[in-house]
């Protein structure tokens, strides 16, 4: 009778251990720590797409004005495998930049696209290619000793993309598109602009190079905007790049 009941027993154990392990399984992947595992009746993708292109409109990226969003970028900064987010809203669309720190697994489509090098950490510089131990100040991301970014939006893994939309549409359901990206240029221009808003100044006189930004990154504009330079003299007020 004894032996019975331990066989019993610990069958019972084990069964609910397998389950327990299974749910954990589900629950990983189904919250935000994994962006890239598309199992059916993932509640990340569930409801209809949340990000990219959706009017057809080909003004689309042609704002009329934007603003800094500090209130977005703390909501999209507190998602898993994020290191930090830069989100402007204009009058019809919202613009997300993030920097990715691979708390998460999946949130690229495809690794090796990321843009950084950080093998000087190991080396006791800053610039693994000529051995440089200077960085460009200017840059909140660089190609070196960095949080990660992506050249393209597209290697980002879908999952991401419409959790981060989900999170701004939850806040501001008003926004025709939003539109996300991990580039490094990108994220270092949106810096630049938030840094004017943070300093108190409007940030209608850079609609302009907003403007090219966004439609190069997102509306296939032709005109690439130029990379962040190095600090202007002290004697400028503004960024070279920026007037």
């Amino acid at each position: 009778m004894l032996r019975r009941w331990m066989t019993t027993w610990l069958a019972a154990v084990f069964l609910l251990t397998v389950a327990a392990g299974c749910n954990y399984e589900q629950l990983a992947q189904q919250s935000d720590t994994d962006y890239g595992s598309r199992q059916p009746g993932d509640p990340k993708m569930m409801g209809a797409k949340a990000y990219g292109p959706m009017t057809g409109n080909p003004n689309q990226h042609h704002n009329a004005f934007f603003e800094y969003s500090s209130m977005l970028s703390r909501k999209v900064n507190t998602l898993n495998g994020i290191a930090g987010s830069i989100v402007m809203l204009t009058e019809k669309n919202a613009y997300v930049a993030i920097v990715l720190d691979w708390t998460s697994v999946g949130t690229m489509n495809k690794r090796g696209t990321e843009e950084q090098n950080n093998t000087g950490t190991t080396e006791g510089v800053y610039n693994a290619d000529n051995g440089s131990p200077f960085g460009n100040p200017r840059r909140v991301v660089s190609p070196y000793n960095s949080y990660f970014t992506v050249e393209d939006h597209s290697d980002l893994s879908e999952e991401l993309k419409q959790t981060v939309a989900s999170r701004v549409r939850e806040f501001t359901p008003y926004v025709q598109e939003v539109h996300i990206s991990a580039n490094m240029e990108l994220v270092n221009y949106f810096n630049e602009f938030a840094k004017e808003a943070w300093a108190g100044r409007s940030l209608l006189p850079w609609i302009e190079q907003f403007n090219t930004v966004v439609q190069y990154h997102f509306g296939g504009g032709a005109v690439r905007p130029e990379a962040i330079s190095q600090p202007a003299e002290p004697n400028s007020r503004r960024p070279e790049h920026l007037k």
